[in-house]
C-alpha cells in the first residue's frame, strides 16, 4: 500500500530525529579503537597517540585494543558485530578493505555493507630495496639483469596477497621479467632477509628502511606514488620510470559499524583531522616517519576506497594470490 506523502514525511522526520537523538551527548561512554595489528607497529603507535589526544577532547577514556590475526579479519569481524553507536572504531590498513575482499572467497562480514568509512589518516609508499651485492642500481638495470638471468633473482614478501607480493608481481607483469617470490611469515622478517642476503629484493616502508639505507645494508631502487619522497629525493618513483601500475602504497584508516550516528562519524573525522594537522605532531610523528598526512573527509574516503579496491583487485588477479 502506498503511503500518503504526509505519512512518508513523518516517517523521514522520525528517522532523522532518532538518528540525531542517538548521537546526542556522544561519546556517552569510553570509546574503543580496535587496532587490527599487534602492539608496537607503526599503526599501533599512531592509534595510541590519537587515543591519548582524543581522551581530553571527548571527555571520555579512549582505549586501544589490539586484535591481530587472520590478516586483519579478527578485528574487522569484531567491530562489524559491535554496537553501531560510534563508540567502537576500527583502525586498520588497505589490506582489510582493498585486498582481502579479492583474496578470500568468503569473509564473515561484508566489507561494503557492514562499515562506514570515517577517514583515511595517512598514506605511505614503500621502497623497492635490494641487497648491496645485487649488480643493479636502478630499476632499468634490475630489469636488464632479470631478463638476462630469468628466475635467478628473488624477492621477499610477508605472504600471498601482501603488498610486497602484489607489487612484485605487477613489476614482473609490466616489465616482462621473472622474479621468484619468497613469502615470509611476518612483516618484520623481509628487510632482515634482504640484509642477510637470503633474498635480493623486497618492498618496505621508509621508516623501516631508513636506518638500513644510511648504514649501507640495503639500497633503494624506486618508490611508489606520484611524487618522490622528501626524505629520499634521489629515489625515483615507479611512475616516472614507466611503471605506474606498480602500486606499493598502504594506508591507515578509521571505520565504524554501518548505521553509526552521522554526528558521531563527523565528530571522529573532524577531531582526528585537527590532531593530524597540529604542526608539531604532523612533522615529528608523521612526516619525518615517511607518512603522507591525509585526514580525508568521509565521502572522499568512500570514493578513494572504490578506486583502490579496483586497482588492488587487478593486482590480485595478475598475481594469482590466494588466501593462505
Amino acid at each position: 500500500m502506498k503511503l500518503p506523502f504526509a505519512a512518508t514525511l513523518a516517517g523521514v522526520l522520525f528517522s532523522l530525529f532518532a538518528l540525531s537523538a542517538g548521537a546526542q551527548g556522544w561519546p556517552a561512554k569510553p570509546v574503543r579503537i580496535v587496532v587490527a595489528y599487534p602492539p608496537g607497529g607503526g599503526i599501533d603507535v599512531l592509534g595510541r597517540q590519537l587515543a591519548d589526544k582524543l581522551t581530553p577532547v571527548w571527555g571520555q577514556p579512549v582505549v586501544v585494543e589490539n586484535k591481530p590475526g587472520a590478516n586483519t579479519i579478527v578485528a574487522t569481524d569484531a567491530v562489524a558485530k559491535s554496537a553501531a553507536d560510534g563508540h567502537t572504531i576500527l583502525l586498520t590498513t588497505d589490506a582489510t578493505f582493498s585486498i582481502n575482499p579479492h583474496l578470500y572467497a568468503r569473509l564473515p562480514y561484508d566489507a561494503q555493507r557492514d562499515f562506514a568509512p570515517v577517514t583515511m589518516l595517512v598514506l605511505l609508499q614503500q621502497l623497492l630495496v635490494a641487497h648491496p651485492s645485487l649488480p643493479a642500481n636502478s630499476v632499468a638495470e634490475l630489469v636488464a639483469l632479470a631478463k638476462a638471468k630469468p628466475g635467478a633473482i628473488n624477492y621477499a614478501s610477508y605472504g600471498s596477497g601482501s603488498q610486497p607480493h602484489l607489487a612484485g608481481e605487477m613489476l614482473k607483469n609490466k616489465a616482462g621479467i621473472d622474479l621468484v617470490h619468497v613469502p615470509y611469515k611476518g612483516i618484520s622478517l623481509a628487510v632482515p632477509a634482504v640484509m642477510a642476503g637470503e633474498v635480493q629484493l623486497t618492498f618496505a616502508g621508509i621508516a623501516t628502511s631508513m636506518p638500513q639505507l644510511k648504514a649501507g645494508r640495503i639500497k633503494a631502487l624506486a618508490i611508489g606514488g606520484a611524487a618522490r619522497s622528501p626524505l629520499l629525493p634521489q629515489v625515483p618513483t615507479f611512475t616516472e620510470l614507466g611503471y605506474p601500475e606498480v602500486e606499493t602504497h598502504a594506508w591507515f584508516g578509521l571505520f565504524v559499524p554501518a548505521g553509526s550516528p552521522r554526528e558521531a562519524v563527523a565528530r571522529i573525522q573532524q577531531d582526528t583531522k585537527r590532531i593530524l594537522d597540529e604542526p608539531d605532531f604532523r612533522q615529528k610523528q608523521l612526516v619525518e616517519k615517511g607518512y603522507e598526512v591525509v585526514g580525508s573527509a568521509s565521502q572522499d574516503f568512500v570514493m578513494y576506497l572504490r578506486q583502490d579496491s579496483e586497482s588492488r583487485g587487478r593486482a590480485v588477479r595478475i598475481s594469482g594470490a590466494k588466501a593462505e
